[in-house]
């Protein structure tokens, strides 16, 4: 099939970019012809508080990648639309995740199928955002009306289409595993690669810092008696896009200064297997959510996890096989990890990883769309 993706890809960054180009490579590895088509601009700045929206990765060199969309100019919207439907792909994919791009990927998608040929599916991250804005379910719905189907990779997405669409096509697959970050590496040769010590365990929080991932939850979650901070310290890795005084100054009231170490960064793609394969487990306090990528790196690096009985999160690790899923409180998060050291939880959760992930294919997804193509 000729297939044509719309979503972030480089030179942008992030994991629906890292997302895009994956799913892109699962096509072209069956067979199908495949062009992605990304931003000129993709935020506008008081939507982007990180510090840059670029990548300084190479460019992916098997993927046909083309920047044509500019998400705040109504007259860019119509001739995107007028010049994929030239192009007659059989499917139009869409990467949806927030209500600010459902005018744009919605004219593009009207305007695409005219020619009469092409379908027009998406994949949605999140229909309800994390962080509300006025407006976002009359966005939303309009996008929803231009597609001819769903891809979601959660039902805790599905649920939320169908409060606004309750006939809308929709196929469920869950989120397929980031294995693009290279091989698990040595313990001790990945915390030295970090400058961290040998002898000490550590828990690592990976990913841009948000309100809704509940890192203050965390924090408090650790300061904790009963997490031994002699042996265990706590990793924060990634870019904050929330207040960060607000962190450290809850560092500084539970004196935690020796027992926190943070790296305050976008992390790079070649540094993803360091952090992970330092890590004892991955903690992920989320208020709120969807689905999660980091829950797809660790199953890849065979990491255990720990996440919130929030959205779909419990949906991708089965309670104490793989990891924990706890209340999203700081004493439910404390007594797990706790637990995970106290009665050497490591090697059967590590286990119940390799037996667990082997389900999280980009084959599924892929079928995902031709499942829905053939509908």
């Amino acid at each position: 099939m000729n297939i044509v993706i719309i979503g972030p890809a480089h030179p942008f960054r992030g994991g629906i970019a890292l997302f895009t180009e994956r799913l892109a490579q699962q096509f072209i590895s069956e067979g199908h012809q495949v062009h992605v088509v990304t931003f000129t601009t993709q935020y506008p700045h008081f939507l982007f508080p990180g510090k840059t929206q670029f990548s300084e990765e190479k460019a992916p060199t098997n993927i046909s990648i083309s920047r044509k969309i500019n998400s705040v100019s109504p007259l860019n919207w119509w001739k995107v639309g007028n010049f994929i439907k030239k192009q007659r792909p059989d499917l139009l994919i869409f990467n949806y995740w927030m209500p600010f791009f459902a005018p744009c990927f919605g004219i593009i998608a009207q305007q695409v199928k005219k020619n009469r040929h092409t379908k027009c599916f998406s994949l949605a991250h999140n229909i309800i955002p994390h962080e509300k804005r006025f407006g976002d379910q009359v966005l939303t719905k309009f996008f929803i009306t231009k597609m001819d189907g769903f891809t979601v990779l959660s039902e805790k997405v599905k649920s939320d289409l169908k409060t606004i669409a309750p006939n809308t096509p929709v196929e469920v697959t869950p989120h397929p595993l980031y294995d693009n970050f290279g091989a698990i590496k040595n313990t001790s040769l990945a915390k030295r690669s970090l400058g961290l010590q040998e002898d000490i365990h550590y828990l690592l929080f990976f990913g841009l810092i948000r309100k809704y991932k509940g890192l203050d939850t965390l924090i408090t979650a650790f300061a904790q008696q009963q997490i031994d901070k002699s042996k265990i310290h706590l990793l924060i890795a990634g870019e904050f896009y929330d207040d960060k005084k607000l962190y450290l100054d809850l560092i500084k009231k539970y004196k935690l200064d020796n027992f926190i170490h943070i790296v305050d960064k976008f992390v790079p793609d070649n540094e993803v297997a360091d952090y992970f394969s330092a890590a004892d487990m991955v903690v992920q306090p989320y208020k709120t959510a969807t689905q999660s990528g980091v829950t797809q790196i660790a199953y890849h690096f065979n990491t255990p996890m720990l996440v919130t009985d929030v959205g779909g999160l419990k949906e991708m690790i089965p309670h104490e096989k793989v990891g924990y899923v706890v209340a999203p409180t700081p004493l439910a998060v404390a007594e797990a990890i706790a637990d995970f050291y106290q009665n050497n939880r490591a090697e059967g959760f590590i286990n119940g990883i390799i037996d667990e992930k082997q389900k999280y294919s980009w084959e599924n997804i892929s079928n995902a769309f031709l499942s829905l193509a053939q509908q």
